[in-house]
């Protein structure tokens, strides 16, 4: 005798309804609650207009505590306190669920005005320079990625007889790796290899120090000598994106926001005293000596430079001249009755000449000033280009971490530092130049 087979809707027919604390539907909770204070709108509306006050980590427990005082009770008509389990019960039927926090799209800068402004006005024209011309340009760009000891793929095939291994805590000794890449080339070398741009740090306090613009500079140079000496049938340009320790200017460059209005004897720029190997001076006390210098001369729209400070011969020889004296040599008149600057220098939209610090920012000499990484690498025939705020997305080299880190996680982990190099260096080589084109 054939016996029927039957469907799998028939059976998930004849199922029985299932139970227990995580099946409840809406409907469940309708059917539960529909006796409950809880389906009155006016308390329902109350309780999540406080639930709403105590912020986004509000819970169960605090609608247990809001019902524990008799006022609220009485005021909502509920006869007596209610459980932890209830309290739970009437966060699911008010819409409420315990899991992680739903993320939404990533909200950042790319919009905002001083951005845009940078973006449409700066940046966008420079990167249309460079089409078109008869030499062929080489983009390179820079960027800083950090690889740790630790960090290495953690899931992949275990054999069944495998034991467990004890794991380091942390993720281990750091290393730095600044480099420059392009698509034409790849990581900037020399042909035969040999010559490179790219320096490994070891940050930190007590290892070598923090990268600083020195630093930055000095790899730029390095750069620029390995492309002035292999690749002098192109024209290069380097992009930096817009961080401030890419973006210093040099330590007497023009600034007006802390000038004075009137001459002053002893004002100048405060920097960090260092010595004649650029190392800095410490006191007595471990902290580093800090010394006041001229700043740079302005310089007029005709071209003249600016001296800011008065002559020998004059009265006040050597003090510095203050802004109204600057901007009456400039052609401007009864600055003395103008302000330092506005209150909290928020000035009118509608004005330019509202206050002295609002002139002087003005001035195209104040407002146009170049970056130590600039002024170096245009001396020397290199152009430099940064990056808009918040738009790492266009530099490709972040897809070169990427595969580099990727093929570095697949390698044992490193039980030294010069390992760790060794390591770093191996997996940056390891990102084919194919890749990099796609």
């Amino acid at each position: 005798m054939t016996r029927k087979r039957r469907s799998h809707t028939q059976w998930s027919e004849n199922l029985p309804p299932k139970k227990g604390r995580h099946s409840l539907n809406s409907v469940q909770l309708d059917k539960e609650n529909r006796a409950s204070p809880i389906s009155d709108e006016a308390v329902v509306e109350e309780l999540s207009i406080h639930l709403r006050s105590i912020g986004k980590y509000a819970c169960a427990q605090d609608l247990v505590d809001f019902l524990k005082v008799t006022e609220n009770r009485a005021r909502l008509g509920i006869s007596r306190p209610i459980s932890l389990a209830t309290a739970h019960r009437w966060m699911k039927y008010m819409g409420w669920r315990w899991k992680k926090e739903v993320k939404g799209q990533y909200v950042d800068g790319h919009e905002r005005s001083d951005v845009v402004a940078y973006r449409q006005q700066v940046f966008l024209p420079a990167w249309t320079c460079l089409h078109g011309g008869e030499r062929c340009i080489v983009v390179w760009f820079h960027n800083e990625s950090t690889f740790y000891a630790n960090d290495q793929q953690k899931l992949r095939w275990v054999h069944q007889n495998e034991s467990a291994v004890p794991q380091p805590k942390g993720e281990g000794a750091s290393l730095m790796v600044a480099d420059f890449v392009s698509a034409d080339y790849g990581w900037l070398r020399s042909p035969d290899g040999k010559e490179h741009a790219h320096v490994l740090f070891k940050a930190g306090k007590t290892r070598d120090g923090y990268f600083t613009n020195d630093d930055i500079v000095a790899q730029t140079g390095r750069a620029m000598d390995v492309l002035s000496k292999h690749y002098t049938n192109e024209d290069h340009v380097f992009i930096f994106d817009n961080a401030k320790t890419h973006l210093k200017r040099a330590n007497d460059a023009l600034l007006a926001c802390k000038m004075p209005k009137f001459p002053s004897e002893s004002w100048g720029v405060t920097v960090i005293a260092k010595d004649s190997t650029g190392k800095l001076i410490r006191g007595a006390n471990g902290n580093t000596v800090k010394e006041k210098i001229r700043m740079a001369d302005a310089r007029l729209l005709n071209g003249v430079p600016q001296p800011l400070y008065f002559p020998e011969g004059h009265e006040r020889a050597g003090w510095f001249k203050g802004m109204a004296q600057i901007l009456v040599e400039r052609g401007y008149t009864d600055t003395s009755r103008l302000p330092v600057e506005c209150k909290d220098f928020k000035c009118p939209p509608d004005r330019t000449d509202c206050c002295c610090r609002r002139l002087m920012y003005g001035q195209s000499d104040f407002a146009n000033i170049e970056s130590i990484i600039e002024t170096t690498c245009r001396s020397r025939g290199f152009e430099v280009i940064f990056l808009p705020k918040f738009h790492c997305e266009l530099s490709f080299i972040e897809q070169c971490w990427g595969f580099s880190k990727r093929v570095y996680r697949m390698k044992p982990r490193p039980s030294s530092e010069e390992m760790l190099e060794r390591r770093v260096v191996e997996s940056l080589e390891a990102v084919p130049l194919d890749t990099m084109w796609r």
